[in-house]
């Protein structure tokens, strides 16, 4: 039987997702691409080599279901991030893993948000925070940022007091403006966040980190507060830093309390094995690949200056990309850019537009395009 064209069949869609677009960034074939924040370098062929061969043997076990708690790959991260920022006291339990960070988050909303309950960031801030909370039928609020798009420990007491939320999403580096919150503050919103939950209980407060490998000398991470906050999540990715955004690797610290609850809501075997075999190999690569990252924040750091010199307002940034703005229209100078093959983003408060850090030759491609657009 074939279905008329003209009278499509209806479909019980949730009134809440009725006109709803998927999330996406705009994918063009385009030469220059500075729109999602990727690392523009591909891994070496030695880390290249290393993952074939823990996928190949990975291979042979595939008629079976991968270990559900990867225990090893555990183990790597809290190893890695030992060395990386100094997180001692870390360990496998310490860690949990899912196919990105962004399931990471929906993993901690489905055990700590739901119906009746509230999660709460402060804007402008990484878009797809209302998009998990409205997954999982929990309530979403937003506080506000400063004009520099920092976050005044104050507004957030008095904001998690009036919303009294379950979850407290922090960006730090924060998306889309690569502003870092200093550990002050995040003490702050974590001592705020006691006992406002259900029942009496402290909020979780979740500080995404997925962009910490690019932060600046001196500015710190999160994890260095978990010891004493059996309330913090600390997430991080594998696909900036690592290179390894088609793998789709994001992970958690966190006490091994708040980890066991993530452990209830995950899917059976959500990790699978090929993915378990390719992170732990990258993770072998870490010196290498963190080496690739120091280049990337000179460039970044260049490109703010240049940005600035030119009259622009760009706040500092601690990720792999610049805001920069402000402009009368900022789709116009957007297509300017994607006209002359340089595809960037048109994201955050109205007038801002964000650049990715690619490689020296795409930098250099991005400020030819841009005189040209503005005229200079």
């Amino acid at each position: 039987m074939r279905v008329s064209e003209s009278a499509p069949p209806t479909l019980p869609l949730r009134p809440d997702l009725r006109g709803v677009h998927p999330y996406g960034a705009p994918q063009l074939d385009v030469p220059v691409l500075l729109n999602v924040n990727e690392n523009p370098y591909a891994p070496t062929p030695d880390v290249v080599a290393d993952i074939a061969t823990a996928v190949a043997e990975a291979a042979t076990g595939l008629n079976r279901y991968p270990d559900r708690d990867f225990p090893a790959l555990r183990a790597d991260l809290a190893a890695y991030l030992a060395a990386e920022s100094g997180a001692v006291g870390l360990a496998e339990a310490n860690l949990w893993a899912a196919n990105g960070s962004n399931e990471v988050m929906l993993h901690v909303l489905q055990a700590f948000g739901g119906p009746g309950r509230t999660a709460l960031s402060f804007a402008p801030t990484y878009s797809m925070y209302p998009e998990y909370a409205r997954d999982t039928f929990t309530g979403w609020f937003t506080g506000r940022r400063e004009a520099d798009f920092t976050l005044d420990p104050e507004h957030a007491r008095a904001t998690i007091a009036r919303h009294r939320p379950s979850v407290i999403f922090l960006a730090s580096p924060n998306n889309p403006t690569g502003t870092a919150l200093p550990l002050s503050t995040v003490e702050a919103v974590l001592d705020a966040a006691r006992g406002v939950g259900p029942d009496g209980a402290d909020a979780v407060v979740v500080v995404d980190e997925a962009y910490a490998e690019f932060r600046r000398e001196g500015t710190s991470s999160a994890l260095a507060l978990l010891p004493d906050n059996p309330h913090l999540a600390v997430t991080r990715t594998m696909s900036k830093a690592f290179a390894l955004a088609g793998a789709r690797v994001g992970y958690l610290a966190a006490a091994p309390a708040l980890v066991d609850a993530l452990r209830v809501v995950r899917l059976p075997y959500h990790l699978s094995a090929v993915t378990q075999a390719v992170a732990r190999a990258a993770l072998r690569h870490a010196p290498s690949l963190l080496a690739q990252v120091a280049a990337l924040r000179a460039e970044r750091d260049a490109t703010v200056a240049w940005l600035r010199e030119r009259n622009l307002r760009v706040p500092d940034s601690d990720a792999n990309f610049a805001l920069f703005g402000v402009f009368d229209d900022r789709t116009a100078v957007w297509q300017g850019l994607l006209d002359r093959g340089v595809l960037i983003r048109a994201t955050g408060p109205d007038g801002w537009l964000r650049v990715s850090i690619g490689t020296p030759g795409e930098m250099a491609a991005f400020r030819a395009a841009l005189e040209e657009v503005l005229g200079w």
